[in-house]
């Protein structure tokens, strides 16, 4: 079979000569059997190096994924341990207000019990001015202010009409005739607004 092969393939090379003359014996194709090997040791080498890219690529993943988790964990831990210290820090301050304002409920409770064994009137009035000047200063202190009202122009921000009245004058009308309940602030905001009586 072989020999019959190699005599086709030289008659064709014969042929070729006869046909055309100028055709040299090494310009006729012949089948390469020797380049498949290299080809697929080639594709062998591609494989392989796109199976190390892959390796490396699943390993950066896996590591940028550790890292990703321990962040979330930090954050987590990060996140508890700012809400329990605002709570700390709220139950600190409400607690710092209310032990401020005990020994003024102590002279309440002294200026009651003299109130029922005095007899002279303006010792006691005395007694609880002392404790209400001790009140607004214990307020002052922690930033509480009174408003002024009375006078002042109607604000509907500070102030709370309860009632109107007829302005006495027309300088008079848009302001505040009368204090029902007097406002308070705190530091720069409105901790109660004030209820008046606006002069129309």
């Amino acid at each position: 079979m072989d020999k019959n092969k190699r005599n086709k393939s030289a008659e064709n090379t014969t042929d070729a000569r006869i046909e055309n003359p100028d055709i040299e014996v090494n310009d006729i194709e012949t089948p390469e059997t020797d380049g498949m090997p290299e080809e697929e040791n080639v594709e062998a080498a591609e494989l392989e190096k796109v199976k190390e890219l892959l390796n490396q690529k699943e390993q950066e993943i896996e590591k940028e994924k550790k890292e990703y988790l321990f962040l979330m964990a930090e954050f987590d831990n990060f996140r508890k341990r700012t809400l329990r210290e605002r709570t700390d820090l709220v139950k600190s301050a409400a607690e710092k207000a209310l032990k401020g304002i005990l020994p003024i409920v102590d002279d309440f409770e002294r200026g009651l019990d003299a109130i029922r064994a005095s007899t002279d009137a303006e010792a006691v009035k005395e007694g609880m001015q002392l404790i209400y000047n001790k009140l607004v200063k214990y307020l002052a202190d922690n930033g509480v202010k009174a408003m002024e009202s009375t006078g002042a122009a109607f604000d509907a921000d500070l102030h709370e009409a309860v009632a109107m009245i007829p302005a006495p004058s027309d300088d008079k009308k848009g302001t505040v005739s009368d204090t029902v309940e007097k406002g308070y602030m705190l530091n720069d905001r409105v901790l109660r607004h004030a209820k008046v009586v606006v002069a129309q």
